[in-house]
């Protein structure tokens, strides 16, 4: 398994993939839900929209985005087209450098309603009070998030990351429908390796190998998540 030059593939496009999905998603549910914690009819009306996308399958999503993302003739070289001129076909997901990219956009789309429910709920849990009694001691909007706000979503950000890292590893469902790993292994993911060394390839050796090995890291991940992130953190006033 660690001679096989598509694991070690597979194990650098696991890591892009986690980074790419994990950090823009949760720094934009948190910046989501920062600007819909009062609970008003639009903000309720925000919410949902956001966490639509929570509701549609990866498999009819990716299957959505294939249209959207047709060199020429799909949406967003169209409105791409509009506002820049000159701008021509562009293949993203047959062109190397950008398939992983457009996956990783998907992923994006999709997991940020959800985890926005989470941080919404966190949001909720932090005594109002605090809050009041640092504005009230002249902290601004950035101090109060960074000494009050974030330290007291510590649980919540802990489990969130559990469940990004958890989604990084087991989101397969739309390398399968758009592009199969391709073109060239750009977009071949851990769990998709391990698919198609067992059921392509009937190398069940190699894939028990594969799987030890993920949930062996996402384990240890969880583990290290959960210590560091909720250590000292205390809801009691």
């Amino acid at each position: 398994m660690l001679a096989d030059p598509h694991f070690a593939r597979a194990i650098e496009n696991n890591l892009i993939y986690a980074a790419g999905t994990t950090i823009p998603s949760l720094t934009l549910a948190l910046a989501l839900a920062l600007g819909l914690r009062e609970t008003t009819r639009v903000n309720a009306l925000l919410r949902t929209v956001l966490v639509l996308p929570l509701l549609i399958p990866l498999v009819a999503a990716a299957s959505l985005f294939i249209f959207i993302f047709l060199p020429g003739a799909g949406l967003l070289d169209y409105y791409i087209g509009r506002f820049a001129t000159g701008w021509g076909q562009t293949n993203w997901l047959g062109n190397p450098s950008l398939a992983l990219g457009s996956i990783i956009a998907i992923t994006v789309w999709k997991n940020t309603g959800y985890y926005l429910l989470f941080f919404l709920a966190g949001l909720a849990g932090i005594p109002p009070e605090l809050l009041d009694a640092a504005r009230i001691d002249g902290a601004g909007a950035w101090a109060r998030f960074r000494h009050v706000t974030l330290p007291l979503l510590g649980p919540t950000l802990a489990f969130v990351l559990v469940i990004a890292a958890l989604n990084a590893l087991t989101q397969v469902d739309h390398v399968v429908v758009m592009t199969q790993g391709g073109p060239s292994d750009s977009t071949m993911l851990l769990l998709y390796y391990i698919y198609q060394q067992a059921a392509q390839n009937y190398d069940v050796g190699l894939a028990s190998a594969a799987t030890v090995v993920s949930v062996a890291v996402l384990f240890a991940l969880s583990v290290v998540s959960l210590r560091s992130l909720e250590r000292g953190i205390h809801y009691a006033t």
